[in-house]
């Protein structure tokens, strides 16, 4: 059994003109032999893009990518003919398989209006699926009214437990990602899982046993859960459920 806590400072990132990057594994030009995933978890990015910019098409194969947002809107396309505006609450999910294009944009045009200047701020994570050559494909789907019970909500997940009750089902059927959205003094458990993987985007919550984490930070668990976690103002955690890892 383990708990490694990873603070926000510790992650490398990028920063360009347009763009604030955190990462919490080895991305682009950081690489860490030390730090390559968790379970299946291959990246984590904590992105803030300015408004009329974003990742401009570009390639990818072979990998499951859920993209969480916080605030503001981001506008996906890609090369499968897919395209939708992603905003907080709304799950999403895009299977590259034996290969696909595609763009995230900040959402910078309002129907009406001029157009805004607020940042886009979202998490993309990455899961290796359970075998090459797939179909490529995407999902997303609205769950706001779900988050606000403040339970841990699963929102994409490939395990057979949670089919019909995920909101997007993702290619690997050991892993699950869990939601919650905490008032203060609200709290969840943590599930049981051989990895387990906390990040806090948004907010502040005590972790029973490890104490205090801040916006930014993350927590890897082998071998454990159960924990509860308890939110002491408004926070957002995303909580991935793996039941098998990468090899070394």
């Amino acid at each position: 059994m383990n708990i490694d806590i990873r603070r926000s400072g510790e992650r490398p990132a990028t920063r360009i003109q347009w763009l604030d990057s955190k990462h919490s594994f080895s991305f682009g030009r950081h690489q860490d032999p030390a730090n390559t995933h968790h379970g299946v978890l291959l990246v984590n990015n904590d992105d803030i893009v300015k408004p009329g910019t974003g990742f401009d098409t570009h390639p990818h194969r072979d990998m499951e990518i859920v993209t969480w947002v916080l605030r503001g809107s981001l506008v996906h396309q890609d090369s499968e003919g897919h395209s939708g505006v992603i905003y907080p609450g709304l799950a999403q999910r895009m299977s590259a398989g034996t290969g696909i294009l595609h763009s995230e944009k900040n959402d910078s045009w309002r129907l009406q209006g001029e157009p805004h200047t607020d940042p886009v701020h979202f998490v993309q994570m990455w899961v290796v699926p359970d075998e090459g050559g797939l179909t490529p494909g995407y999902e997303q789907l609205e769950i706001d009214s779900e988050l606000l019970g403040g339970a841990l909500v699963p929102v994409a997940s490939g395990m057979a437990r949670d089919e019909g009750r995920s909101a997007i089902r993702i290619n690997n059927r050991y892993a699950a990602l869990h939601v919650a959205r905490l008032q203060p003094g609200q709290s969840v458990e943590l599930p049981e899982a051989p990895f387990l993987h906390l990040f806090v985007p948004r907010g502040t919550v005590d972790l029973e046993g490890a104490g205090h984490l801040a916006e930014g930070d993350a927590v890897r668990f082998t071998a454990t859960g159960g924990q509860r976690v308890t939110a002491t103002g408004p926070a957002e955690i995303l909580v991935w459920e793996m039941h098998a890892a990468l090899a070394a």
